[in-house]
């Protein structure tokens, strides 16, 4: 009666392992920068358009950047050199983290970065964001 209740115990266990990888791999997506590539490498804000970005809405981003201040953007190329590619203006302040703004200088891609002081926001698609 023992051999027979462990024997059914350890088939059980071994269900149970077997079956875990198979949860696993039913539940993993694609990176996103793999699901998004067409749609990053082909938005471009240009001037006049708006633009949106993403902050961890801290006290230090409310004390730092206002409506009206000027962010100058950033990008990081595959060599990992920073370079500056435009400027946007804040124009107002969408729920506890995101800002609305308009490109007034340069072309802006999404995964940019904006940077004022110590504070840096991540430019993001328009079609995240709705106001």
């Amino acid at each position: 009666m023992k051999k027979k209740v462990a024997s059914i115990l350890i088939a059980v266990l071994l269900l149970f392992t077997a079956m875990n990888p198979l949860n696993a791999f039913a539940t993993s997506y694609l990176p996103a920068s793999f699901y998004h590539q067409n749609e990053i490498t082909e938005t471009v804000i240009k001037v006049g358009q708006t633009a949106y970005l993403f902050h961890s809405g801290t006290e230090d981003v409310k004390k730092t950047i206002h409506d009206s201040d000027i962010l100058i953007v950033f990008r990081i190329n595959p060599s990992c050199e920073i370079k500056a590619v435009g400027k946007i203006k804040v124009l107002t302040s969408i729920a506890d983290t995101y800002f609305k703004g308009e490109v007034i200088e340069g072309e802006i891609r999404p995964n940019d970065i904006a940077k004022r002081g110590n504070v840096s926001c991540l430019v993001i698609s328009a079609g995240l964001c709705r106001p």
